[in-house]
C-alpha cells in the first residue's frame, strides 16, 4: 500500500476517534454510557454471566482493567456480582434488568446515528465499509495474538 494511502487511514481514524469521543462527551453525562461501560454489558449480555477472566478475554482488555472498569458499573445498578457455582472463591458477573435497558438505549441511539450518517450511502457501501472495519479489527487483533489474517 503506497505510505499516502496508509497516512491517509492513520489521519482518518485518529479523526473518526476524537469524533466518537466528542459525541459522547456531549452527552449528559447521567445518560452517558461509557465506551468501556457498552462493550462489558454488550459482553454480558451476549455470553454472560461470566467470570472477570472471560470478561476480560470477551473484551480483550488485560483482567486488571476489567476488575476496574466493573465497580462502577455496580454502583450505577447496571451489573452485579453472583457467586460462582463452579468455583465458591470466584463470582461471576451478570447484567442487571437496568443494565439491559441502559445498553439497549446507548445500542439504539448508536445506530440511529451510524443511521443518519450514512443515510445517503448506498447499501453496499455500507456493507462495504463494515466489512473493512471488521477486516482491520480482525488484522488488529491477530497481530497482538500472533496469528495471521487471511481473507
Amino acid at each position: 500500500m503506497p505510505d499516502d494511502a496508509v497516512a491517509e487511514i492513520d489521519r482518518e481514524l485518529t479523526r473518526l476517534v476524537r469524533l466518537v469521543e466528542l459525541a459522547v462527551a456531549a452527552r449528559p453525562s447521567a445518560e452517558r454510557l461509557v465506551r468501556s461501560g457498552y462493550l462489558l454489558l454488550g459482553a454480558l449480555e451476549a455470553d454472560g454471566p461470566l467470570g472477570i477472566a472471560a470478561l476480560a478475554d470477551a473484551t480483550q482488555v488485560d483482567i486488571s482493567t476489567a476488575s476496574r472498569q466493573i465497580p462502577p458499573l455496580e454502583h450505577q445498578g447496571l451489573v452485579q456480582r453472583l457467586p460462582n457455582p463452579a468455583d465458591g472463591r470466584g463470582r461471576l458477573i451478570e447484567i442487571t434488568p437496568l443494565g439491559r435497558d441502559r445498553l439497549q438505549v446507548a445500542r439504539s441511539e448508536r445506530l440511529a446515528r451510524i443511521r443518519e450518517l450514512t443515510h445517503d450511502w448506498p447499501e453496499r457501501e455500507r456493507s462495504a465499509f463494515a466489512g473493512y472495519l471488521a477486516r482491520l479489527n480482525r488484522a488488529m487483533v491477530s497481530r497482538e495474538s500472533g496469528v495471521a489474517e487471511t481473507g
